[in-house]
């Protein structure tokens, strides 16, 4: 196995994972989600989604979806941000989340509300999970996948020829 679909097969399982978690937090532990949590959860499921499909892929196409993996996983880093400083500024919120009503609207929060529906506050300060919030393991997570996605991007089609052929 390549090391480009040992990344794509680990960052798709991790986006997975957090899944899950967040699903653990929302119904075990009672923390509904914001809108900005329901727009990470959009943006993780995109990512693994992207990764998967590259996996099936070859060459330009596989490049292509995970080019669109790393923007997915840019754009998680930007909400978790505002996300983030909206915690820190929380006396600059109204309480009233325009996010709400159009993502409430999307088919998929009617579909699936238990995974995309939002409930919560975005400047409801949950107590942290291993010294930091629930937004910021966020932007770690995807940080790191920007960084895996770059790398496996960034690395050549590897081609081996081993003793009966070319194997990849």
């Amino acid at each position: 196995m390549t090391r480009t679909k040992t990344i794509l097969i680990s960052v798709a399982t991790i986006c997975i994972a957090l899944l899950g978690f967040a699903l653990y937090l929302q119904l075990v532990k009672n923390m509904p989600p914001c809108p900005l949590c329901v727009m990470q959860r959009y943006a993780f499921i995109f990512i693994a989604i992207c990764c998967l499909i590259a996996l099936a892929l070859q060459g330009q196409a596989r490049r292509i979806s995970s080019g669109l993996a790393l923007l997915s996983s840019l754009s998680g880093l930007g909400i978790a941000s505002k996300h983030l400083w909206l915690l820190a500024n929380p006396e600059l919120t109204c309480g009233i989340d325009p996010y709400e009503t159009v993502l409430n609207k999307i088919f998929t929060a009617q579909w699936l509300p238990i995974m995309f529906k939002a409930d919560g506050l975005c400047e409801t300060p949950y107590p942290p999970i291993i010294g930091l919030s629930i937004p910021g393991w966020a932007a770690v997570w995807f940080g790191v996948f920007t960084i895996a996605l770059l790398f496996a991007l960034l690395q050549k089609d590897n081609t081996q020829r081993g003793l009966f052929g070319r194997h990849r």
